[in-house]
């Protein structure tokens, strides 16, 4: 499959890939309900990013998952991974994605702080076997807590893994608080920068900044490790879960439920402090 075909059957309009962000939001509702339970926040956070790399950007064809030119793609924060039979008894869809049961998954991932290591490897492999291939990883802030995360970080600028792209859902809350005071990941720019990383920042809201960002990392000829920092808020586009610690995981149910599908349902709204 090549390029040209890819983009026969990816959105081809900004406003197509913010109707499947809604469908994540409200498809994360539906299949939390089924469940009990849900990573509702820390999905709400990444939607934008995860529906642009895969409807937008990722060289992939759902039709041959082990098609050897494919992008991989590491859901390092695996908690964002819902589908219909999601923890189900006998379902191939747990709580976690899981390689060996689902076609696609480039990864297991589960315990935090592994992904950007497996990615290296990847990006590793794909040199030796020369391809061409991207590889990209999705992490969560909090796992920059982890001290796996820049031994790979290191070893990434060492040998120069240009086809390395790491994607960093910066929405500055995990699951025991605000990331900065368990541990400060701050100045996160200065410090990739310092281990020989190339260094985008932008909103991971915006369905045009993040299009820009993949697009630049991808076409790069620095030689360099690709790094997008993507601020964005946990829980967006429900107001009670926005900046709270309370919806990491949880159960919606009655009113709430019904508040949360109708503002998803209305579309995205500027946050406080934001044009």
């Amino acid at each position: 499959m090549t390029t040209s075909d890819q983009s026969e059957v990816h959105p081809r309009s900004l406003t197509e890939l913010a109707e499947r962000a809604r469908f994540v939001r409200l498809e994360t509702l539906r299949l939390s309900r089924i469940a009990g339970a849900g990573h509702y926040s820390s999905t709400f956070s990444a939607a934008e990013l995860l529906v642009t790399l895969y409807y937008a950007h990722l060289r992939i064809d759902p039709a041959s998952p082990t098609w050897p030119e494919r992008d991989r793609f590491v859901l390092s924060k695996g908690h964002p991974a819902l589908l219909d039979s999601y923890t189900r008894l006998g379902s191939a869809f747990g709580d976690h994605p899981d390689m060996k049961r689902i076609p696609g998954i480039d990864f297991s991932s589960g315990s935090l702080g592994h992904g950007l290591s497996i990615a290296l490897g990847m990006a590793l492999a794909g040199r030796i076997q020369r391809r061409d291939y991207h590889i990209y990883c999705l992490l969560g802030d909090g796992e920059l807590h982890e001290g796996q995360v820049w031994e790979a970080a290191m070893a990434a600028g060492h040998f120069g893994t240009a086809s390395l792209v790491a994607i960093v859902d910066r929405n500055q809350l995990c699951i025991d608080g605000r990331t900065d005071d368990i541990m400060a990941v701050e100045p996160m720019r200065e410090r990739f920068v310092s281990f020989g990383w190339k260094v985008q920042r932008i909103d991971g809201h915006d369905l045009g900044q993040i299009s820009d960002a993949l697009a630049a990392a991808a076409s790069t000829t620095s030689g360099r490790p690709q790094l997008i920092i993507a601020d964005t808020i946990k829980g967006r586009g429900v107001d009670f879960m926005e900046h709270s610690l309370d919806w990491h995981v949880g159960n919606l149910v009655g009113e709430d439920y019904e508040a949360a599908e109708a503002q998803i349902r209305r579309g995205l709204q500027p946050p406080a402090g934001r044009p």
